[in-house]
């Protein structure tokens, strides 16, 4: 079910009361498993309005964590062969359905550079919607219990409920159970000013979402489709719109989770922090996917050994990284490619020692950059965007050709949208003001004149919403 879509606008409604309706029974165990079965039976047909056949993924996923999570905190001896027993079944589906097709197809491909001829077929697989997030959510589970961080839970239905909440469950942000499985576990209770947050929240996203991403999404598809056909400006242009695209579209994504959540009493963790704003490479993977990240960082990057062994060792690992996150983000090396292209884009970084340099936001106190942060932002934005020709292309082979004609002509006037330029003026206008404390001091303001303002924004908003609702086009990430 998408949150762009007809059905989920009468779905979430109908949940939403459901859900605070049993709220006075959640004083009592009882009560409160009620409402967890309510928010796991919501989640499944979330999910199963895709494909219900795709169910029995989730719930393999979830009832072998569940299992191996008490079995390695019961077996301390054995915990690293239950903890394995977790990898390579979680792994394995993940593997199965996302890379068997590609791996078969490279396989046959190196024949062919050999001149050998190999005859196979491909399995036609169908990928599960969201199982990359899913899986990597439930290894967090064992992981944790493995390393000591938390102890198991011994409700089944919570540790469901945890693994498939519907908000976050096919796009993200990727939850900790150290911090969602407690939430899930203790009574919640209706929180007005929460709730008011999250449909701020959700209106945002959808904004985000429907009016920048799909409105830029077929001007790129077109350019990206044809585009030895364009000119050199045209083809910038086109890279600089996917930018924005999927800027819009996946974290349009994260904020209609985060403010779904919110809703249901539920808080997620935040996913993107104005990540093209940033003034370096190592500052914009801080700010963009921030829970695939730190996941990377504590699970992947730490354990061989993060930076605490000389510049040689950081490099590989610093390597390691960049391409398991762009391998992980789909089958075709043209991921690999980019996470590759970040990687080497980060090593200057890490060689000057500046890696770390920026931390906080660069939005200051009255909101004027300093001369120095425009060219940071500026030159991360464009390294960036070339990236991004990468990620979006069909092949290798695509992306230099598309990024080869850079120097060539014009731009078409045809192609130049001035209605899209200006949603994404609005978008990231927006982004950079609501972060300077003066101004959210000001618009949050209790003043009627202020009041009045708020809402003239909000049905502005939601009226531009509904103007471009009937484009109900998927989500970017879906697809990994």
């Amino acid at each position: 079910m998408l949150f762009n879509s007809v059905e989920f606008l009468v779905f979430l409604p109908l949940v939403f009361l459901a859900y605070w309706a049993i709220h006075p029974l959640t004083r009592t165990a009882a009560g409160l498993k009620t409402q967890n079965a309510l928010l796991l039976v919501a989640s499944y047909v979330f999910y199963g309005w895709w494909d219900w056949r795709f169910l029995s993924l989730i719930a393999l996923s979830t009832g072998v964590d569940w299992w191996v999570g008490r079995r390695i905190h019961a077996c301390r001896n054995a915990s690293a062969q239950w903890l394995a027993l977790s990898l390579v079944i979680n792994l394995g589906l993940l593997g199965y359905f996302k890379y068997a097709n590609f791996f078969i197809a490279s396989w046959v491909e190196a024949w062919g550079r050999l001149g050998v001829n190999v005859e196979t077929s491909t399995l036609n697989l169908i990928l599960p919607v969201g199982i990359s997030f899913y899986t990597f959510q439930t290894l967090s589970y064992t992981l944790d219990i493995y390393r000591g961080k938390m102890k198991p839970t011994d409700s089944l239905l919570d540790f469901a409920a945890f693994v498939s909440f519907f908000p976050q469950l096919v796009a993200g942000p990727i939850e900790r159970a150290s911090a969602l499985l407690p939430q899930i576990q203790r009574p919640r209770t209706f929180d007005l000013r929460l709730a008011q947050s999250g449909l701020r929240l959700l209106l945002w996203g959808m904004f985000k979402k429907v009016v920048v991403a799909d409105t830029c999404a077929p001007l790129v598809d077109n350019i990206f489709a044809h585009h030895e056909e364009y000119s050199g400006l045209t083809l910038i242009f086109g890279a600089v719109l996917f930018a924005f695209q999927i800027y819009g579209d996946f974290s349009g994504y994260s904020d209609m989770a985060i403010g779904t959540g919110r809703l249901f009493g539920i808080r997620l963790n935040t996913n993107f922090s104005t990540p093209y704003f940033s003034r370096n490479i190592a500052e914009f993977w801080r700010r963009w996917h921030i829970s695939l990240s730190t996941w990377f960082k504590d699970y992947v990057y730490i354990p061989l050994g993060g930076s605490r062994h000389g510049m040689a060792q950081t490099v590989r690992n610093t390597f390691v990284i960049f391409l398991v996150s762009g391998f992980w983000h789909g089958a075709n090396w043209t991921f690999v490619a980019w996470g590759g292209l970040h990687a080497l884009l980060f090593l200057p970084l890490l060689w000057k020692g500046q890696n770390r340099k920026h931390t906080a936001s660069p939005v200051q106190e009255n909101g004027i950059p300093s001369w120095r942060d425009l060219m940071g932002m500026a030159t991360t934005f464009s390294m960036v965007v070339v990236a991004w020709v990468f990620f979006r292309a069909e092949s290798l082979d695509q992306a230099i050709s598309y990024l080869a004609r850079w120097g060539q002509g014009g731009l078409r006037l045809n192609t130049f949208n001035a209605v899209v330029c200006l949603w994404i003026a609005v978008m990231m206008a927006w982004e950079w003001l609501i972060h300077i404390p003066a101004f959210r001091t000001w618009f949050s303001s209790p003043r009627r004149g202020m009041v009045m303002l708020r809402w003239s924004a909000y049905s502005c908003g939601a009226w531009f919403v509904v103007k471009h609702f009937h484009n109900q086009a998927d989500f970017i990430y879906f697809q990994f």
